[in-house]
Parts: structure tokens; C-alpha cells; sequence
């Protein structure tokens, strides 16, 4: 995901409102979020949905190494070798 634009890309949701759709335009053009505002205070994020995709798949690729790396500190890893072993497998299978 882009990084927000800080010029253009955080608007009060009272003028959110009154331009949905040109700003739906450019959250869609530049792939970068929308940050809405309430009170001088961030309240929303508009996201293009690719965009907020890819996100979710880092996060869960950043979360799956997280776990892993976790495992093998706590001595639940497998060596390379028994790995390459059961995915060998797993393909003849």
C-alpha cells in the first residue's frame, strides 16, 4: 500500500461527504488511503480493496513467520533436511 499523502490525502468528513465519489476516485487512482477526520482527529481509513489485500496477505505472511520463528526458539522446529523430506513426499503423493 502507498503511504498516505499528507497534502491530499486527509480530508474532514464533512468534506468527506459532500465528494464520496472523487474521493472513492482517487483512493481507486493512486492506490494510497484515504485518511478521514472527525474533529481535527483520525476516525477512518477508505482503502482501495487491492490495496488493503495485499495488506492483509504481508500481515499474514509477517504473522505466519512470527509463529514460526517462535516455534523454532521453543524447540519445535524440524531440520531442513525432514522438511525437504515431507514436502518431496507430499509432491510425489
Amino acid at each position: 500500500m502507498q503511504p498516505i499523502n499528507l497534502k491530499e490525502d486527509v480530508q474532514p468528513l464533512s468534506e468527506f461527504r459532500s465528494g464520496v465519489s472523487s474521493y472513492i476516485q482517487q483512493v481507486t487512482e493512486t492506490k494510497r488511503p484515504l485518511l478521514i477526520t472527525q474533529h481535527g482527529k483520525g476516525v477512518a481509513i477508505l482503502a482501495d480493496v487491492e490495496e488493503f489485500e495485499k495488506l492483509q496477505m504481508r500481515l499474514e505472511l509477517l504473522e505466519n513467520i512470527y509463529k514460526a520463528e517462535s516455534q523454532i526458539e521453543e524447540g519445535r522446529g524440524i531440520s531442513h533436511e525432514d522438511a525437504k523430506s515431507m514436502v518431496m513426499k507430499s509432491i510425489k503423493s
